[in-house]
C-alpha cells in the first residue's frame, strides 16, 4: 500500500511540474509577445492557458483520488493538500498569462515596450514560480523562503515601470493608452509574483505544518 501511494504520489509530482512548465512558458511568450507585438506569440499563450486549465484538472483529481483512496498519514495529508492549493495559484498564473497576451493585441504600435523593464519583470517571475515548484518536489524549506524573499524584486521593478511610464509620458514618448496598457502589464507580472509566494508558502506548510496567516491576495 505505500509503495502505490508513494508511486502516486511521484505521479502527482510530475504533473504539478509539467503545470508549472506550462506557466513558465506562458509568461515568458505573453512578454514577448508585448514587447515584439506578436500576435502569433499571443495565440499560442491562450492554447497554452487551456492546456494549464486542463492540467489542473488532472491534478485535482490525482490529489483527490490520493486523499479519500490512499488514507494518508499526517504528513502525506499535507503534501497533498498543499498540492491542491498550489494548482490554483498555477491555473491563476496562467489566466494572467493570457491577460498580457490579450493586452499584446490593442497595444499603439512602437517602441515604448522595449523602454521599460517588462522583459526584466517576466523573468523574475518565471523564476519565482519554477524555484516554488522545484521546492515542493524537494522539499526544500530554504529555496520557498527564497522565493518569498524575491518578491521584493518583483515589487521593485513594478515600482522603476510605473516611473519609467511616467518618464515617458512626461517627454510624450508614449501615448497614454499604451502606457496603461503597459502597465496593467507590469501588474499582472507583479500578481504572478504574488502567487509565486503563495506556491512557496504552501511549500512551507507541507514540510514544517504552518502555515502562515499572510497569504497574499492577488486581484483578479
Amino acid at each position: 500500500m505505500r509503495q502505490q501511494f508513494d508511486r502516486q504520489l511521484e505521479e502527482l509530482h510530475i504533473e504539478l511540474i509539467k503545470m508549472g512548465g506550462l506557466c513558465e512558458e506562458a509568461i515568458r511568450l505573453s512578454s514577448k509577445a508585448l514587447l515584439k507585438k506578436d500576435v502569433a506569440m499571443a495565440e499560442k499563450v491562450f492554447a497554452l492557458d487551456g492546456e494549464i486549465d486542463q492540467k489542473e484538472r488532472v491534478i485535482e483529481n490525482m490529489g483527490y483520488h490520493l486523499l479519500l483512496q490512499q488514507q494518508p498519514v499526517a504528513r502525506d495529508l499535507r503534501i497533498v493538500s498543499a498540492a491542491l492549493k498550489m494548482i490554483s495559484d498555477l491555473e491563476r498564473i496562467g489566466d494572467q498569462a493570457a491577460d498580457i497576451a490579450e493586452l499584446s493585441l490593442y497595444i499603439e504600435e512602437g517602441d515604448s515596450q522595449s523602454r521599460v523593464h517588462i522583459g526584466d519583470m517576466a523573468e523574475a517571475a518565471v523564476k519565482m514560480v519554477t524555484d516554488s515548484v522545484e521546492a515542493f518536489v524537494k522539499d526544500d524549506l530554504v529555496m520557498a523562503r527564497m522565493v518569498i524573499e524575491d518578491d521584493d524584486k518583483v515589487d521593485a521593478l513594478f515600482n522603476q515601470v510605473k516611473d519609467e511610464l511616467k518618464g515617458l509620458i512626461d517627454k510624450q514618448k508614449v501615448d497614454t493608452k499604451s502606457a496603461l496598457d503597459l502597465l496593467m502589464a507590469a501588474k499582472y507580472l507583479e500578481r504572478i509574483g504574488d502567487h509565486a509566494v503563495n506556491l512557496a508558502e504552501w511549500v512551507e506548510y507541507s514540510v514544517t505544518g504552518e502555515r502562515k496567516n499572510n497569504e497574499h491576495q492577488p486581484g483578479m
